[in-house]
């Protein structure tokens, strides 16, 4: 996420590197490069220039910047105009009634459907909620499936009436059965067009009135770029909608609708997707998001990710069969899988400080995890409940083959799990979940890694 406007960005500000104080001649080519860098990620040009125009203007006018360290106080500056840029704060949506109906509206391929079943998920593991989806798309033949299939897979129910091309009496029955059931959040996942055409509004605006939502969220795909801007600027002329949903952002977006559409529309993104996996969901806090941008990494997101996703009890478990020295290869790889649930190994380097940066200069593109799994799904069940077995030579040459890993790097492997299975018989049982989170960080150190 934002990988291609951070190296820009970061290119700007080595101009700086080494300087005592800015000047008008140094500032004036950092703020080139940082105009460079916006429109590069698809920032529009109006908004580009009064971007850096309102940087440099605070950058040259206090006396107290000869004190400080140029580079870091235009990072500090840049990072103030990105998160006034984004919106300041990040906005809740409103499901303070019982029940409350959620509208999501947006053109057709933007990613509706599925965000309605990541907004659910959401809603029912963080907000504890008891959400119903509804699927009133009438149009697109496959909708109704496709959003039973997603939804099934976590056990979210979804009213629908297969057949029915009557999206108010879909609506209406929904709302019934959401009362007789006791749902508390209802969520209207209607159709989309190629195009915003007088049909499209029409429909919308007849569901709007007559669902009276209390919150409605236009979905735009961000791999589009301005016309995602462009899309939402009209819609929102035509409806009154209180948020936007930036969707596909894990894709080879440039980023600059993101960070413009809110200033430009007049409206807060209220969540982001970034993966396909129904957890893939966060609420747009402009303030991280700049830190991401910028390189600062997103530690508060990460913490909640791990929080929400790494089991303590299990933990615990683990904990005592490392002090016993019966914690094998199975219990590594449960350990991982754990891990996996709390995103895309891209997506975490981009909340730890710096790390995108290290893996620039290393030119490091592999997944850790990746590795290790392969290493241990070549070993015999055996194998891999007696860790010791490994020490044959044979075994590890036959692993080595299954896998596709050097033998230099089997060895490296297994010497950090001998290790490190050591150093945490040491740990403090009541230390949880943090001693597999340290496990695994060893595990995956890029300074020797596998």
């Amino acid at each position: 996420m934002f990988e291609h406007l951070q190296k820009k960005l970061n290119k700007a500000f080595h101009i700086l590197k080494g300087n005592s104080r800015i000047t008008e001649t140094n500032i004036a080519e950092t703020m080139k490069e940082i105009r460079r860098a916006l429109i590069d990620a698809d920032v529009n040009y109006k908004i580009a220039k009064t971007f850096v125009q309102r940087v440099k203007e605070k950058s040259i006018g206090k006396k107290v910047l000869t004190y400080l360290n140029p580079r870091q106080l235009i990072i500090k500056l840049v990072y103030d105009e990105l998160v006034s840029l984004m919106g300041e704060k990040n906005r809740e949506i409103n499901i303070s009634n019982n029940p409350s109906i959620i509208l999501i509206c947006g053109l057709q391929g933007s990613g509706k459907t599925s965000f309605s079943s990541k907004l659910a998920y959401f809603l029912c593991r963080k907000k504890n909620k008891n959400p119903l989806l509804v699927a009133a798309d009438i149009y697109r033949p496959a909708a109704i499936d496709q959003l039973k299939i997603i939804a099934d897979k976590v056990h979210l129910p979804v009213f629908f009436l297969k057949g029915n091309k009557n999206v108010i009496e879909i609506i209406e029955k929904s709302l019934i059965y959401a009362s007789e059931k006791k749902y508390n959040v209802v969520i209207i996942d209607t159709a989309g067009r190629l195009a915003i055409d007088k049909k499209m509004m029409n429909e919308i605006q007849k569901i709007y009135q007559y669902s009276n939502p209390d919150e409605t969220l236009f979905v735009v795909d961000s791999m589009t770029g301005q016309d995602a801007i462009n899309t939402a600027q009209i819609f929102s002329h035509t409806l009154n909608f209180d948020g936007i949903v930036m969707t596909k952002l894990d894709g080879d977006s440039r980023g600059g609708a993101a960070i413009t559409m809110s200033s430009v529309i007049g409206k807060p993104i209220k969540f982001i997707s970034n993966g396909e996996k129904i957890e893939d969901i966060e609420i747009f806090y402009p303030e991280r998001i700049a830190n991401r941008i910028l390189g600062m990494g997103d530690i508060v997101s990460l913490v909640e990710k791990v929080q929400e996703q790494l089991n303590e009890e299990e933990t615990k478990k683990i904990y005592k069969k490392i002090s016993k020295n019966r914690f094998n290869f199975d219990d590594l790889l449960e350990q991982i899988q754990q891990v996996k649930k709390i995103g895309s190994m891209k997506n975490l380097m981009s909340m730890i400080p710096g790390m995108d940066r290290f893996f620039e200069h290393k030119n490091e593109k592999k997944d850790s995890f990746k590795e290790i799994e392969s290493i241990i799904l070549s070993m015999t069940p055996y194998e891999r409940n007696h860790p010791k077995m490994l020490d044959d030579v044979r075994r590890k040459k036959r692993i080595s083959k299954g896998s596709g890993i050097s033998l230099r790097e089997i060895d490296l492997f297994l010497k950090k799990f001998y290790s490190i299975s050591k150093m945490m018989k040491t740990i403090n049982a009541n230390s949880g979940s943090q001693i597999i989170k340290n496990f695994l960080s060893k595990m995956i150190n890029k300074e020797n890694r596998i």
